[in-house]
């Protein structure tokens, strides 16, 4: 049977943080593109309450504890620089409200799926710069908590499902990007908390998309690309789901 497993331990800047009863994905603040990212989480969710820093409900809530014990979330080592020369995507208020892609498609030159060159992308990589003006300078929420930033990565990613393994992993553009589109919380202590659930099914939605992409375009071990991706939201993926997929290809449209 095709497996996901959860990664344990996870290499930084990936570790483990809480027992294995509590599914947990974590990453400080997103409106810093240098968010460091701690995961623990696993395919099979506890059936009620936990006694831990973040308990999961059938819900779909969260239960945050902002008095928890503090953790050593301060030894793990900040995410690498911005990868240099990556594509580089600015946006602001006004390119959001209108859910307007041209940014993207000028500083990358993707326009479609047929004008990607993937090695050459998969190289330089690409990362967004958010210049948004709040309203209220005093509100506190991050940018992942802005509906109508969220709705422009939503309407970015149903244009270029592929997307993820093209961004700069190594500087946070995965885990940020997963914020804008992943259900999460925010945490005093934690920064971004995911819903598990969710979480499990982003990641493998995009396992499917871009095993099959990589393998369309021809891209070396597509399979060990798909896998890290993955591997940097803390899961970890069975050669066996590769093997199904292959069994069973679905003709492109």
């Amino acid at each position: 049977m095709a497996t996901t497993r959860p990664l344990c331990p996870l290499p930084s800047p990936l570790k483990q943080t809480i027992p294995s009863l509590t599914p947990l994905i974590s990453c400080k603040p997103i409106s810093d593109f240098t968010s460091s990212f701690h995961a623990a989480s696993h395919l099979r969710h506890p059936r009620g309450p936990v006694t831990a820093s973040v308990a999961f409900n059938p819900s779909g809530n969260f239960d945050l504890s902002l008095y928890d014990d503090e953790d050593d979330s301060s030894k793990v080592p900040p995410p690498m620089p911005p990868t240099e020369g990556r594509f580089e995507v600015v946006l602001d208020n006004d390119v959001i409200r209108r859910l307007d892609l041209a940014p993207f498609h000028a500083a990358t030159g993707i326009t479609s799926s047929q004008s990607v060159e993937p090695k050459l992308f998969l190289e330089r990589t690409i990362g967004f710069t958010i210049n948004y003006r709040k309203e209220d300078p005093h509100d506190p929420r991050e940018l992942s908590e802005f509906p109508d930033i969220r709705l422009w990565f939503v309407r970015l990613d149903a244009a270029y499902p592929w997307l993820p393994v093209l961004l700069d992993w190594r500087a946070g553009e995965l885990a940020r990007y997963a914020a804008m589109l992943v259900p999460h919380q925010m945490s005093m202590r934690m920064g971004v908390v995911f819903n598990p659930e969710a979480l499990e099914l982003f990641i493998m939605k995009k396992v499917f998309i871009v095993y099959s992409w990589l393998k369309e375009h021809n891209i070396p071990k597509p399979r060990l690309k798909a896998s890290d991706m993955a591997r940097m939201l803390g899961f970890g993926i069975g050669d066996e789901l590769f093997d199904l997929i292959d069994q069973n290809q679905i003709a492109a449209s």
